[in-house]
This record gives C-alpha cells, sequence and structure tokens, in this order.
C-alpha cells in the first residue's frame, strides 16, 4: 500500500541564515561552562552573555545595529562573577533579569535606544541564593514575578516590585536543578534535576503535584517545558547516552506519552517552543542544527518536520517572540544563533505564494500587557495571557519604567515563606496583614505631612527673600 503522508501546513518550513551585513560580528561569546542559551532576544534588543574579565556581563544591542560591534561598546556589567543566564521580561520590553556565579539575581532598565554608557547600576538586586544562579525566568501573565534557581538547589519566587523574595522552595530538590518552567497560566512550574526526577509544583501552596523518577535514564542534563495544552516535554539522555525526547502527562507520569531516541551526540538540547503553531524546535548546544516538530493528539504525538543545518556549531540560541516577526513574508520563528565571535539570525519560513496576511500561521498571540500585577499571583490569582492579532504587524507600546518600591519587611512581613514553616494551609507572605503595616501606614502619612509643611513655610520664607531682594534693588537705583 502506498504510505500517506500526514497533512501539515508546516512540512515545507525552512530555515535561511541572514547575510553577513545582518549578522552582529566581533562579540566575545561567554565561554563558561553551563548549558543555558546565552542568548536572549526581544522585539526591540538582542542580549547576549559575553566574556568579561573581573566580573560578568552582557550585551544589549538594539536589533538594527548589525554589523561589526566596537569592542569599547557599552555592556551591562553589574555583576561581580560571571552571568550564567538572562531572560527579557514579558511585560516590558526594556527589563531584562540576569542570573550569576556572585549568586545574585540582578534586574535590569535599558533606555529606550540601547546603552551609551556602561550600565553598573541595576534596577534591583534580588539576594536569597547561596549557590551561583544558573535560572531565571519571568512569570508568563503576572507583572514583575520572577523565578530564579540555584545550585543551592532552591526555587525562589520575587515579587521584582518590591524586592522581595515571597516563596522559597527549599526542600523539593536533593540535586542540582537544570531546568525550570512555568505553565501557560503561570499557575504550576516543571523541573528538571540532576538526580533524574521531572517534578510538577505548585509554587503557592508550596506542593509537589506530580514526579516522575528517571525520565530519562542517563546521567547527562535534562531540559523540561510546560506546553499550552498541559502536558510536559522533555529532553535528555538514554543509559547509553542516546539522545531522547518525551512527552508527559502530568496526570499520569507512570509512562510517556511518546519517547524518541534521536542520536548519540553529547550537547544538551535545548527546547524553544511555539504555543501558537504548537512546533517544538531543538538546538543542541554544540550542535550546527536546528530540528522542528509538530505536536498533535495523534499518534506519534511528535512529528517530526525537518533539520535547518549549517557549518558551524552553535554555543547558543536566541529565541524572538512571536510579536517581533515579519508577518508579511510568513516568518514563523527567528533564532539568534551564537558562534564563537559573532551572533547569525536564522529565519524560518512557511512558504505561501500570496502575500496577504495568512491567518492559519498566525493565530492571536501572546501580548507584552500583564492581565494582573504580583499581588494578586500571590494571592492565588490565575489569568490566561492577553492574546493580540498580528494581522497589522506588532507595534510596540511606550516605554514603561520599573519602579521597585522597597517595603520595610522589618516587623511586617516574612523574608521568604520557607517550606518548613509552612502548614497544610499555608499564607502567602503577602496575604499576611499585620498592625506593624498599619502602624507603618500612619508613620508614612505623618512623615508626608511634615515634608508638605516644611515645603509650605520654604515658600513663604523664597516669597519674603525675593520680596527683600526687590526692595534692595529699587533702592540701588532710586539712589543711583
Amino acid at each position: 500500500m502506498r504510505r500517506v503522508v500526514r497533512q501539515s501546513k508546516f512540512r515545507h518550513v525552512f530555515g535561511q541564515a541572514v547575510k553577513n551585513d545582518q549578522c552582529y560580528d566581533d562579540i566575545r561569546v561567554s565561554r563558561v561552562t553551563w548549558d543555558s542559551s546565552f542568548c536572549a532576544v526581544n522585539p526591540k534588543f538582542v542580549a547576549i552573555i559575553i566574556e568579561a574579565s573581573g566580573g560578568g556581563a552582557f550585551l544589549v544591542l538594539p536589533l538594527q545595529k548589525s554589523g561589526r560591534i566596537d569592542k569599547s561598546y557599552p555592556t551591562v556589567c553589574g555583576h561581580t562573577g560571571p552571568v550564567l543566564d538572562i531572560d527579557w521580561c514579558p511585560h516590558n520590553d526594556n527589563v531584562i533579569a540576569s542570573g550569576s556565579e556572585d549568586c545574585t539575581v540582578m534586574v535590569w532598565q535599558i533606555p529606550e535606544n540601547g546603552l551609551t554608557l556602561p550600565l553598573t547600576e541595576p534596577v534591583v538586586v534580588l539576594e536569597g541564593h547561596s549557590k551561583r544562579v544558573g535560572i531565571v525566568t519571568w512569570h508568563p501573565t503576572a507583572r514583575n514575578v520572577l523565578m530564579s534557581a540555584g545550585c543551592d538547589n532552591v526555587v525562589i519566587i520575587w515579587n521584582v516590585g518590591t524586592g522581595e523574595a515571597l516563596v522559597s522552595l527549599e526542600d523539593m530538590h536533593s540535586d542540582m536543578i537544570y531546568s525550570a518552567s512555568w505553565n501557560r497560566n503561570g499557575s504550576l512550574i516543571c523541573t528538571a534535576s540532576k538526580d533524574k526526577k521531572l517534578r510538577v509544583i505548585d509554587p503557592r501552596k508550596m506542593e509537589l503535584v506530580a514526579e516522575k523518577d528517571k525520565a530519562h535514564e542517563g546521567a547527562r542534563p535534562m531540559r523540561a517545558i510546560f506546553l499550552s495544552d498541559g502536558s510536559i516535554f522533555t529532553t535528555g539522555f538514554s543509559r547509553m547516552s542516546e539522545r531522547q525526547l518525551a512527552l508527559w502527562n502530568p496526570k499520569s507520569m507512570d509512562e510517556p506519552i511518546a519517547l524518541h531516541e534521536m542520536d548519540t551526540s553529547n550537547g544538551v538540547l535545548l527546547p524553544f517552543y511555539d504555543p501558537d503553531t504548537s512546533i517544538i524546535y531543538l538546538c543542541g548546544k554544540g550542535d550546527s542544527s536546528i530540528r522542528y516538530f509538530e505536536i498533535t493528539d495523534e499518534s506519534p504525538y511528535v512529528h517530526y518536520l525537518n533539520t535547518f543545518s549549517s557549518k558551524e556549531p552553535q554555543r547558543g540560541m536566541g529565541y524572538m517572540p512571536k510579536r517581533g516577526l515579519d508577518v508579511n513574508k510568513c516568518e514563523i520563528a527567528r533564532f539568534y544563533k551564537l558562534h564563537e565571535r559573532k551572533c547569525e539570525p536564522i529565519i524560518m519560513t512557511v512558504p505561501r505564494k500570496s502575500d496577504l496576511f495568512q491567518d492559519d500561521l498566525y493565530p492571536d498571540t501572546a501580548g507584552p500587557e500583564a492581565p494582573m500585577e504580583a499581588e494578586e499571583w500571590f494571592d492565588g490569582k490565575n489569568a490566561d495571557p492577553l492574546l493580540i492579532s498580528l494581522k497589522d504587524g506588532y507595534t510596540p507600546s511606550k516605554i514603561r519604567d520599573l519602579n521597585v518600591v522597597k517595603k520595610n519587611i522589618l516587623g511586617s512581613k516574612p523574608l521568604a515563606q520557607k517550606k518548613s514553616e509552612a502548614s497544610s494551609t499555608p499564607k502567602l507572605a503577602s496575604q499576611t496583614s499585620s498592625p506593624a503595616s498599619d502602624g507603618k501606614l500612619d508613620e508614612v502619612m505623618k512623615e508626608l505631612r511634615s515634608m508638605k509643611d516644611l515645603i509650605k513655610a520654604q515658600g513663604e520664607r523664597i516669597s519674603k527673600l525675593e520680596d527683600i531682594i526687590a526692595n534692595l534693588t529699587n533702592n540701588d537705583t532710586s539712589e543711583e
């Protein structure tokens, strides 16, 4: 019987590297031994972790600044140890978080047109990890909520707007955390760890929802990400060191929905997922190719589409959000491939003859507006991303400054909620209202009133002095 080829509009997706003059050249990409992507992209900027003597730094370039990057180009250089991971805020294209070997997480505000001077002062420094911080990732739908995971096996969830650690998951992981990912609405996280366990965690209840031991039996690092339907996609290694990919249902983790062997290369497979098209792109560190697969409801569930191959191995990879793509050219993904000394954009396109907007390729996608604030999320609210249409292209909204209001947390709120202190129904730090906070309000109001009185008195004094000066000048002119 003739084999019927599976119908898919993405069967003919092809990748193409841009011309040399559209690459970013002469960049010393970081050599630190850590399996993060080293690159983060949004519709305004590309950020790349670079080699830096005596500390850690990363470059932030406006997308249009291609060509050779001067060695004296300013960097973001506030860390005292190498930077391990960076992530752009999904709700503010000028805000980026970085995690470092110096055990801190820093959040930075990038000027609208990029850097003209080195940036050494972050908007906020988040201190709570006792070892290096290898993972930083923003909440998909709550403003100013950031998750970090360190080599101290601790996951901390921060309210960046106040600089507080509000959830600290300390006893969940017995070994190094390789990856941590939010689900579509940010109500759950999934982690992959060196102990070969895949965990699904409710961070606000601090409960382990599901766990799979030996999701991949090999000793090399695993990666795990949530898909939009709630299932989990993992990459890892078999006992024979073959690279694997697997699909899991968190409600039934005994057996994977699908498990595929790939090849025997030893680079960690970094998965990049597009929820709009259900395509997963796998970029192996040290590989020179990008493989892509379509996830569907029919067996074998993970369908191989194609491979983009090139000559040079990749040191890292950035992935552009959907709103940064050129919809007129049927571009469905854009990668920023890091070489040893340059960053090369790679464009994935679906071939179409028509120049009209292809609404089947571009369903409404997650926009830059946050549907809820950090406090609402910590209080238990969930919200799906607010979607936008790409029909007329995406126009970036006005820059919004990240304002951090440091709370006086002495006496009013615990710094971080510890697993050991939590009861069966733990109250989050943001929910606890204490008399101390009421007293603090009175104190602030009192200070505000006294400052207003002072300003009023100074205003009166200024007007008196102006009168005296006017009289003196009048007298001088009359004497003359």
